[in-house]
């Protein structure tokens, strides 16, 4: 029986239905709310408009997913490879009877019904009134927000639940955050002297910018590295009414693919694929991980946020809960600041990757164009800013990198965008303990300690190029498209390849890839990545760091992870028992 409520039938027992019990405990108290820049403000919502709401249900067995994920993951473990099912993942972490049942009566007290779970149990989305979304969660206050054509229905105000709810329930979703925008970027180099650039000699090729050839010549990968194998797949995942099309796709393999065996057309998409014009982001995601990724059937996963009250990112994790069959490797171009998001949130978000890890998949996302980003905290000082997803220490960042002459396939230095840094949130996972520890006694520069929480889970893992790239969307070719999401893409392409190599020799996808690259140097695989060692990125225009962050260095660093890839090289180590 609910606490405080003795006496009360037990059909009457749900403190929830009366709010006649303790003052109830606010959820996300940390969960900022802001409205982002263009988004304005269109007025409370009526009553009986629909909202859509994810309760994010405790999980059990949170410290077993952590250790069998290392085992998993990690090349020394005898369990090395040995995944589980999605219905095992379930097993594991479904939460307690107890669980299920105080927050399907707190929901029933209400009337809300219109419910669905996932396979794994531990995610409810309901959709219910805005008046009922009120009641339920005091505190709650359903406003509408627009931007262009997007309009979202979100709460400015903190929520709360009843007390002996808050034990059951780890965030609720739909009610604060924003969908969180990722653009590329375009430079034009145009203005930049071509003259007599053909007299440089050696193997050093002149080119007007990134295209898939390009990067299979720099990153070492030959006409026969493409797929070969029906049951390999890879996908990136959209957010934001970011669409492709399969026309553009098209035009750029007969444009840039003819180097190369190629797909011309996605598998598949889950979700819903709009109509409308294609987007920069989404059609440089699908042309590139389709470039290094060639001739591997390629999934994309398009979730826009179609409800008002939906939050995109966290409709494709649900995805991932509930497909028991999924591409091996996913490339996410999308991330927000750690401090516009609340701890709950962060840690059952990192929660959902520790379950994809578990299951053998490779999540990659891009660390972000801010360099290490800056913010201004109470007292007025700066400190950099760190990026999340990017900096979860159970997904594969990738940083940026530039050609050191942009028009010749040269060696690289860093894109100064590279976003990289320190969570203030996770600590340091043990995989690059040693790595991270090397970089901080052996930099010759380090910004003020300040800055940065140098415990904590550090990022990229490691960079492909990420600047001066074409794109053909709306079907014209656009050139000077930069950013980490160009770079994420391209090396999640390559990790489906070397997924295509391990599935013919009948070994296991290659999963969480962190334990297995932060072992390359100490396995003798030096040579599987380029070391980028020149260059440093952005960061606080201030008087203590003037715009400068982190620099790149010897071996592992926090602009550009360990380098870049050297395809043959990183296959060898990679295929290596």
């Amino acid at each position: 029986m609910a606490r405080g409520c003795r006496g009360i039938p037990a059909v009457l027992a749900l403190c929830a239905a009366a709010w006649s019990c303790a003052a109830e405990p606010a959820l996300e108290r940390d969960q900022p709310f802001r409205v982002p820049p263009g988004w304005t403000h269109g007025g409370r919502v009526k009553p009986g408009h629909e909202v859509q709401l994810t309760f994010a249900l405790r999980q059990r067995g949170v410290g077993h997913l952590a250790q069998l994920v290392d085992a998993v993951s990690d090349p020394r473990s005898p369990r090395y490879g040995k995944y589980l099912s999605l219905e095992q993942v379930r097993d594991l972490v479904q939460p307690s009877p107890a669980t299920l049942m105080a927050v399907l009566k707190w929901l029933q007290g209400h009337g809300v019904e219109n419910c669905r779970s996932v396979t794994t149990l531990d995610f409810l989305e309901c959709h219910m009134p805005a008046s009922t979304a009120e009641r339920l969660l005091p505190g709650a206050e359903f406003h509408r927000y627009m931007k262009g054509q997007h309009s979202v229905a979100r709460s400015p105000l903190p929520y709360a639940v009843p007390e002996e709810l808050a034990e059951h329930i780890d965030f609720v979703g739909g009610l604060h955050r924003f969908p969180a925008e990722r653009k590329v970027v375009s430079r034009a180099w145009a203005k930049r002297e071509t003259e007599s650039r053909q007299h440089y000699g050696g193997r050093a090729a002149f080119h007007l910018g990134v295209t898939p050839s390009i990067l299979r010549k720099r990153y070492n990968m030959t006409g026969g590295d493409i797929g070969l194998l029906p049951n390999n797949s890879q996908a990136c995942a959209q957010f934001l009414e970011q669409y492709f099309h399969q026309a553009d796709l098209a035009e750029f393999m007969q444009l840039f693919g003819s180097s190369f065996g190629h797909r011309s057309q996605v598998d598949q998409v889950v979700g819903h694929q709009g109509k409308g014009k294609a987007g920069l982001e989404a059609s440089l995601d699908v042309e590139y991980i389709m470039s290094t990724g060639a001739n591997i059937s390629t999934w994309v996963f398009s979730n826009a946020g179609r409800h008002e009250s939906q939050e995109p990112f966290l409709a494709w994790l649900l995805l991932l809960s509930n497909m028991s069959s999924l591409p091996w490797v996913h490339s996410v171009s999308y991330g927000d600041d750690e401090d516009s998001l609340s701890r709950a949130y962060m840690e059952r978000v990192n929660m959902e990757f520790m379950k994809a890890a578990s299951r053998g998949l490779t999540i990659l996302f891009a660390s972000g164009d801010d360099g290490a980003g800056c913010r201004r905290v109470p007292g007025g000082n700066h400190t950099f800013r760190p990026s999340f997803p990017a900096s979860s220490p159970y997904v594969t960042t990738v940083g940026g990198t530039s050609f050191k002459n942009p028009f010749l396939v040269t060696t690289e230095v860093t894109d100064y965008i590279s976003g990289g840094g320190f969570s203030n949130v996770f600590p340091m996972p043990d995989y690059q303990a040693a790595a991270v520890g090397r970089f901080l006694r052996s930099a010759s520069k380090l910004p003020p300690s300040s800055y940065y929480n140098s415990s904590g889970r550090a990022y990229p893992d490691l960079s492909a190029l990420s600047d001066n790239y074409w794109v053909v969307t709306n079907r014209i070719p656009l050139p000077w498209v930069s950013g980490t999401s160009a770079s994420t893409p391209v090396v999640g392409g390559m990790v489906a390849l070397i997924n295509d190599r391990r599935l013919q020799r009948g070994l296991a996808p290659l999963g969480f890839l962190n334990p297995a690259l932060y072992q390359l140097r100490e396995r003798g695989h030096d040579a599987a990545l380029y070391d980028v060692t020149q260059g440093c990125h952005l960061s606080c225009l201030d008087g203590t760091v003037q715009g400068q962050g982190f620099c790149a260095g010897p071996a592992w660093d926090p602009v550009t992870g360990w380098g870049t890839p050297n395809f043959p090289r990183l296959l060898r180590a990679l295929l290596a028992p």
